[in-house]
């Protein structure tokens, strides 16, 4: 038997209501927070960055492909990793959808790592993606971004995570009147909106239900799920929880 409070329709009709009311403030509140994002001053970006694309070598300003915004994830795959994060991938999962409607909206989504653009494209067969994906190999972009650490940086404990002295997750920029502009960063649990499966399970009824990590890459859980189409392989070993707070 359950032991989680059970009621009648009317309580339950009664208690949704009241939650209604924090849900709407929680809506209005998040509306307050985007447009204070968008108030935010635009840092103009003068430095040439150079990446690998499936085009080609690529300036960032070829990574807007016509559009006026573009929007980088970070995506943790080192030049020494054998595959992309799990907890990157399992956000990314989600690209594919939504990517198509954002540049139909005058915004480009694009992936960035510094792994060498042979892995990430091998990465992007095996996953099944179709976004793009540059590497940042050999130049200052993820380290100028605070999304990379250098040796010499955790050696001298200057390193700067989630804007205190402790890899971003998103960045945001603009290009207007042919320059480009740095106009928002987020860290940690911050791209928490982002990551589409817990907006799901936090309105399921036992919400997140975590005591660990439990996600994997899409293609290694261990058992097929049904209504999926998951292959049975061996668990990754993971990396660490990303959703720090």
């Amino acid at each position: 038997m359950t032991e989680h409070r059970t009621g009648t329709r009317k309580e339950w009709m009664a208690a949704r209501l009241e939650l209604l009311v924090a849900e709407k403030e929680h809506t209005r509140r998040s509306d307050e927070l985007a447009r204070q994002r968008q108030q935010l001053p635009w840092v103009r970006v003068d430095k040439d960055y150079g990446f690998d694309t499936d085009e080609g070598r690529a300036r960032l300003a070829d990574l807007f492909q016509g559009r006026s915004q573009l929007l980088v994830y970070h995506f943790m795959f080192g030049p020494d990793y054998e595959a992309g994060c799990p907890s990157c991938s399992m956000i990314a999962d989600g690209f594919n959808g939504f990517a198509v409607h954002l540049a139909h909206h005058d915004v480009q989504l694009c992936a960035v790592s510094r792994a060498p653009l042979a892995k990430l494209q091998a990465f992007k067969r095996r996953m099944g993606w179709t976004f793009p994906w540059a590497s940042s190999l050999g130049g200052d972009f993820n380290y100028d971004f605070n999304v990379s650490l250098t040796e010499q940086q955790q050696q001298d404990g200057t390193v700067e995570y989630n804007y205190r002295r402790e890899p971003a997750w998103t960045l945001r920029g603009v290009r207007e009147d042919g320059a480009i502009y740095h106009t928002y960063s987020t860290y940690s649990r911050g791209v928490d909106i982002l990551w589409g499966a817990y907006q799901w399970l936090d309105r399921a009824p036992k919400g997140r239900n975590e005591t660990g990590i439990w996600w994997r890459r899409h293609d290694e859980y261990e058992t097929q799920t049904r209504g999926c189409c998951l292959d049975a392989r061996a668990s990754p070993r993971v990396r660490g929880d990303h959703r720090k707070s």
